[in-house]
């Protein structure tokens, strides 16, 4: 395994001196029902109301303000589920940038329409997002544009990790903080926050079942190959990279915990968070709360829940509210 890298407490503060202005501090609210159903204090960071509707586009700002002269004339490329394209396309647009998405064939149409709303250049190229990586490293060698991937680069996980900032200035009896989790940038930069400031703080990271990279890759103790399937949490779909230098490492290192939760329980979660909490969320903004649900956290004290996104197709988040029995494994 390559030699791992880390991003500093020091990163991420000159990070969000650096997107002030640019990206929402996004609120927090006291969830009742779910503080009623574990017993402590439980309160939702709400990043789904982010500009682009996901905690990307902190990391893609913060890294776009960071190029050079010369990688912004050449522009940037790179490869997404969705939420990342969609943050990436817009702090390029925002700087006057090109940007080219490479996505393959199963992102959700909303989310490819997302991103073409915001002036980028939408590529699919296959069916996983290894196969999307092929289009990038092509423009990278044939045009010379910047890759900026969704989570393995430290000005990505540096913007991701002003979340944890947040949350500790917005709840400092903070005692759990339960984030989404698939290449890891976001749980990384929030993880290493939260342990440079207050080391007793339980990281919890959760996944889908079907395609979980970083559970199956630490579950392996190195970066391994992960076939990505159809889930309702479709922004968490994708592997970590083999060649994997910082996320891999720093969720070891960092988060305490990695859980899984399935099908139902995040089409669940989708359905309380609309219901009770008055907020739309896609699945992988669900999956923490599905794991509270599902009692997959003992005894965690005031906690945290990232929303992390809330770009959800409506038609389908439609039939998830009105109590539809939804596969999207069979659709």
């Amino acid at each position: 395994m390559p030699d791992s890298a880390t991003v500093s407490l020091k990163d991420i503060e000159r990070a969000r001196r650096a997107i002030a202005g640019r990206v929402r501090l996004t609120p927090v609210d006291v969830s009742a029902t779910l503080s009623a159903l574990i017993g402590a204090p439980v309160l939702l960071k709400l990043e789904h109301q982010q500009i682009t509707g996901s905690f990307k586009l902190r990391g893609a700002t913060n890294a776009v303000l960071n190029l050079s002269e010369a990688q912004r004339t050449r522009g940037v490329v790179g490869v997404s589920t969705g939420n990342h394209g969609r943050g990436l396309a817009y702090a390029a647009r925002e700087t006057g940038v090109r940007c080219v998405i490479c996505m393959s064939a199963l992102v959700p149409k909303n989310k490819v329409d997302g991103i073409k709303a915001q002036g980028a250049e939408v590529r699919i190229v296959g069916r996983s997002q290894d196969d999307a990586q092929a289009e990038v490293d092509r423009l990278v060698a044939d045009e010379g544009m910047t890759m900026l991937p969704p989570f393995e680069h430290p000005d990505i996980i540096a913007g991701q990790g002003t979340i944890g900032l947040e949350i500790l200035e917005q709840v400092p009896a903070v005692e759990t903080v339960i984030v989404p989790v698939s290449g890891g940038g976001l749980i990384s930069g929030v993880a290493a926050v939260l342990k440079a400031r207050k080391p007793a703080v339980r990281i919890i990271g959760v996944s889908m079942e079907r395609g979980a990279a970083m559970h199956q890759c630490q579950k392996a103790g190195k970066p391994v190959f992960v076939e990505e399937l159809t889930t309702l949490a479709d922004s968490l779909g994708g592997g970590i990279r083999l060649d994997n230098r910082y996320t891999f490492g720093m969720v070891r290192n960092l988060v305490d915990d990695l859980v899984l939760v399935s099908e139902s329980k995040i089409a669940g979660a989708i359905r309380h968070t609309y219901r009770v909490e008055r907020q739309i969320v896609e699945g992988a903004g669900a999956v923490g709360i599905a794991a509270l649900q599902a009692r997959r956290i003992a005894d965690p004290g005031v906690t945290v829940v990232v929303l992390s996104g809330g770009n959800i197709d409506m038609d389908l988040h439609y039939r998830i509210i009105c109590g539809e029995d939804v596969d999207v494994t069979k659709e």
